[in-house]
């Protein structure tokens, strides 16, 4: 499962500016200006090679207002779901009274705390140390969120600080879990719980109207047409935006790691509500993954064609990029399609692990570069001479060549598309990457002759 930490500290000591340099991304609002983060973030990360979630929270300061109450409650959920916690401070400012008061209640988790000094770039690490041990958390790690200085030290730390993991699942139900993961996900009340039940043929998951019924990953063993499954259904995933304090409580932690460990994903979606921002955005985050899929429409019984058909443009317009996944339109509640969706889901996760022999991709190269022949780049034409595969869930293809960087992105489209057809890879994505040879001669200089020498200062002197 995968390690979880949390950033916490007082407003504006550049949490989200430390989000954003650990997942890659923007996804965190950065601005000089105290209390702009109020919502928990979630973002997957790489520390030491070791993938993990980290949690953006924002600042915990001594008010009244509505604003500052429901930022320590989101705080308090984010510690909750952490398995480590790395408290930001800020360096010019040196350790102040708000400081201690939240080092008091980070100390009644129970969980590591691990002590981050913000801002730090240009400054002597050891003399900003020596000021914040005050604080009693231990070596303090100084760094600059900004500029990146230290942030592998920092991950050092955090995985030093990670506890480990027992088995929480008896040796016996092991074995019951063995077989294709396959995680639904979605927002909630779409429909996964009653979903997997219409599957299983039985009332085994609690469902309701109400949204946030299923607060947790729930496994359940399933075989059909005698191949071994887990269905993993998952708390809903929403905008964190007008959501109660009930709602609240999901764990969207434990739907990421469900979906980290799935073998495929299936995502549904509410017909009544067409595609929503958040329905195209989970949807990003399953390809970002790199995890196969498949996509249900739920609800779709009793829907008028006018809405059908804009169920139908919508999902054609704003889901160009996922023309390689089969989409189903089903009811859970009255059992329609949703053994094809199953089945899509388990033909994807076999597609994402299979096996792409060297000789047929290179054929398979060489097919498509007939077919559709490369573009040409400075005076000479982009050479693809060598393929073999790279990795698995999802497959990716390495392919060896000259000015392979000038190669645009429709012809590498291009050939995602004509191996997806010639090795069947239907509901995986594909990745492609491009690896250039080494040119023996690069920042070398030819030696002149004599001659050549003589040659070249008679023309200067013309």
């Amino acid at each position: 499962m995968l390690p979880v930490f949390a950033l916490v500290g007082r407003p504006n000591v550049g949490k989200s500016t430390l989000f954003n340099a650990l997942t890659g991304t923007r996804d965190a609002l950065v601005a000089d200006l105290p209390g702009l983060t109020r919502d928990r973030l979630y973002g997957y990360t790489t520390v030491k090679d070791r993938a993990a979630i980290v949690i953006d929270t924002g600042g915990l300061a001594n008010t009244s207002d509505p604003f500052g109450q429901q930022i320590e409650r989101q705080v308090a959920y984010a510690v909750g779901e952490a398995d480590v916690i790395v408290f930001l401070v800020e360096a010019a400012t040196g350790p102040l009274p708000d400081d201690h008061q939240i080092v008091g209640r980070l100390r009644k988790t129970g969980k590591p705390v691990i002590l981050a000094i913000n801002k730090a770039e240009g400054r002597a690490p050891v003399e900003l140390a020596a000021a914040f041990y005050e604080l009693g958390l231990g070596d303090p790690v100084a760094i600059s969120a900004q500029h990146g200085d230290r942030l592998a030290l920092l991950g050092e730390r955090i995985l030093a600080a990670l506890p480990v993991r027992e088995d929480a699942e008896p040796q016996a139900d092991t074995a019951a879990l063995q077989g294709t993961r396959i995680a639904v996900i979605g927002r909630p009340n779409v429909g996964k719980s009653t979903l997997i039940n219409r599957l299983l043929g039985e009332d085994r998951l609690l469902t309701s109207d109400q949204a946030g019924t299923t607060r947790d990953s729930i496994r359940v063993p399933f075989t059909h047409d005698g191949h071994a499954m887990v269905l993993v259904d998952t708390a809903g995933i929403r905008r964190k935006a007008r959501v109660d304090e009930v709602i609240e409580r999901f764990s969207i932690v434990k739907s990421l790691q469900a979906l980290e460990e799935a073998d495929a994903v299936l995502v549904l979606i509410d017909a009544r509500d067409s595609l929503t921002e958040q329905d195209v955005s989970l949807i990003g985050l399953v390809l970002e993954r790199g995890r196969a899929l498949a996509i249900g429409v739920n609800k779709w019984d009793h829907l008028p064609p006018d809405q059908r058909e804009r169920v139908r443009e919508d999902l054609d317009r704003r889901l160009p990029f996922l023309d390689f996944a089969d989409i189903h339109f089903i009811s859970a509640l009255h059992g329609t399609a949703v053994f094809d969706l199953l089945e899509s889901g388990r033909r994807a996760a076999l597609a994402a692990v299979r096996e792409l022999p060297t000789p047929d991709l290179n054929r398979a190269l060489k097919d498509a570069v007939q077919a559709y022949p490369t573009p040409i780049a400075n005076r000479s034409r982009i050479k693809l001479t060598y393929a073999h595969q790279g990795g698995r869930r999802p497959p990716l293809i390495i392919i060896h060549g000259n000015q392979t960087s000038a190669l645009p992105d429709n012809y590498r489209r291009y050939l995602m598309g004509y191996f997806r057809k010639v090795f069947r890879l239907r509901g995986t994505p594909i990745r492609i990457e491009l690896r250039a040879g080494k040119n023996p001669f690069a920042g070398k200089r030819n030696r002149l002759t004599p001659r050549q020498v003589k040659h070249r200062a008679r023309l200067r002197y013309r």
